[in-house]
């Protein structure tokens, strides 16, 4: 009687572990698919994601000891990135279910962590310790800075403040006290030229009044 009960226990204690295990996403010795696109329902695909971001959390957070020699980093960062795309597979195969549309959020917070050659086609990340592996540090040292990308026309107006077209020069202070400095200048100068020309002429004038007062000079007388 006594070891009917036992197996009544321990068939009970089986059936609440793997009821827990579903609720919390955990599916124990199961083999997490390969193909996404083969599980067809969305709370299982959902699971499956939150095990692999799991997994993904899990090496993120080891790569950053930097003790664990160079080979173990390269082979942590390689799977970090492995599993990451098929992180997308499963979220696109979410989205074809009718789930939410994970891959635009692009999991933000796992992808910080990584850092992305500018020039890199692949979308290959450098996690932890393995941003600073020989070679890999040289690599973002000799990326040139992206350059910004060329403004249209449209978007260099919508720039352009009324200070631009001398709007608000008004307002100005200091401006408005340049300019009544530069303009007096441009008087008194003015006004010098007009001196300087005005006594130019008056010198003129006497030196043809003068010429004008003075007596004719007698002709000589010529023999015969």
């Amino acid at each position: 009687m006594a070891r009917n009960e036992e197996k009544a226990m321990a068939a009970l204690n089986r059936w609440v572990v793997q009821k827990k295990h579903t609720i919390m996403g955990d599916f124990g010795d199961v083999r997490r698919p390969r193909v996404a696109s083969e599980v067809t329902d969305l709370k299982a695909c959902k699971r499956w994601r939150a095990d692999l971001i799991k997994e993904i959390g899990s090496k993120i957070g080891e790569i950053q000891n930097a003790g664990l020699g160079e080979h173990r980093i390269r082979d942590l960062n390689d799977e970090i990135n492995k599993l990451l795309r098929e992180k997308v597979h499963w979220e696109t195969q979410i989205r074809a279910l009718g789930g939410p549309l994970y891959v635009q959020k692009n999991s933000a917070a796992l992808d910080a962590a990584g850092i992305e050659l500018p020039s890199s086609q692949q979308g290959y990340k450098y996690f932890g310790a393995a941003k600073d592996l020989p070679g890999v540090r040289e690599l973002f040292e000799r990326e040139d800075a992206p350059t910004a990308p060329r403004r249209t026309r449209k978007q260099m107006f919508q720039g352009i403040k009324p200070d631009y077209y001398g709007w608000r020069d008004e307002e100005d202070g200091m401006l408005l006290l340049t300019e009544h400095q530069r303009e007096a200048e441009a008087q008194d100068e003015l006004v010098r030229d007009w001196q300087a020309q005005a006594e130019a002429e008056a010198e003129l004038r006497e030196e043809a009044n003068n010429k004008a007062a003075e007596p004719p000079a007698k002709k000589a007388k010529t023999g015969t």
